[in-house]
């Protein structure tokens, strides 16, 4: 078994910023990413709310974290996590590969995609729906395609699309976006972009192949069926929180609930980032939450 001060679960913002801050401090740090680098933010084209930097990529400021932690000495491993135990002073972490031990571990692994829950969702996952237009939006180039959705997310998605579609139809569920004003006056100056407020989608429609979307009234019993060539839904995120939910206080959406410091429920296993409990989920927030769990850490490690 090996052992660090400080485990880092997630190499998103919030990780790598934490995994800065242990390592500034002097501490043996490992992360644990089961996916890639960057989390959500490593998936936006455009990012323009980073102070002193107007715009960046998602993937280049992902790397660029990256390359700052691998610099300072980082332990990185590609593996996820299946378990966590506190063992006296010490916290157990159990991998698919390895075990290892900390007396520290931040919480950092962030959210999924939240699903439609339709019928034909999962059928067609990945064969005509999807949640990641920079991802798969390329596939579609010159086509005629779909996105519900009201949110940031939503909005960046939407403006990309547009640049590599034939037509984008955009639903939303009530009759206005809640994204940035910037974005919708963006989105609503393409010619190639239609909004249909006041629908969600009801089921994903094909028999072998995917053929569309039927799309019922928010409020009321009006349904239409729409001819689409794929479907992107950006429709939020939830809490990946199903390994620490019974390890710690969670809220009802499955946030993990900590104090201003980060900490949680369990002394020396702090959150940070978009899996805490939280008003505004934004990048610099992120990087605060893992620049003070660190920092805490340090002070809690320096107790034990």
């Amino acid at each position: 078994m090996k052992e660090y001060d400080i485990i880092i679960i997630g190499a998103g913002t919030a990780g790598m910023t934490a995994a800065i801050y242990a390592l500034r401090g002097g501490k043996r740090t490992l992360i644990l990413e089961r996916e890639n680098i960057g989390g959500q933010i490593a998936l936006s084209p455009k990012v323009q709310n980073i102070p002193s930097i107007e715009e960046i990529s998602g993937g280049e400021f992902a790397d660029r974290l990256f390359t700052q932690i691998t610099a300072l000495g980082v332990d990185f491993e590609l593996e996820e996590c299946l378990k966590i135990e506190k063992q006296g002073k010490k916290f157990l972490v159990t991998t698919d590969y390895n075990s290892y031990s900390a007396p520290a571990v931040i919480l950092a692994s962030g959210v999924r995609h939240r699903q439609l829950n339709v019928p034909g969702e999962e059928k067609f996952l990945g064969k005509g729906v999807y949640y990641c237009a920079l991802c798969d939006g390329a596939f579609y180039t010159g086509q005629e395609v779909t996105l519900v959705g009201d949110g940031n997310t939503a909005l960046q998605y939407a403006l990309l699309l547009s640049d590599i579609a034939k037509k984008l139809t955009v639903v939303t569920m009530f009759d206005k976006f809640f994204g940035e004003k910037a974005l919708e006056e963006a989105l609503r100056a393409k010619e190639n972009v239609e909004i249909i407020p006041n629908y969600v989608a009801s089921e994903i429609l094909g028999d072998d192949l995917f053929e569309g979307v039927r799309f019922t009234e928010t409020r009321g019993d009006k349904s239409f069926d729409l001819k689409t060539a794929a479907l992107f839904v950006a429709i939020g995120q939830v809490a990946d929180s199903t390994l620490y939910k019974d390890l710690v206080a969670v809220d009802k959406q499955g946030f993990v609930v900590t104090d201003d410091m980060m900490r949680t429920s369990l002394p020396g296993l702090y959150a940070a980032g978009d899996l805490r409990e939280k008003n505004v989920r934004q990048l610099t927030t992120a990087a605060a939450d893992g620049a003070i769990a660190a920092t805490d850490a340090l002070s809690y490690i320096a107790t034990v």
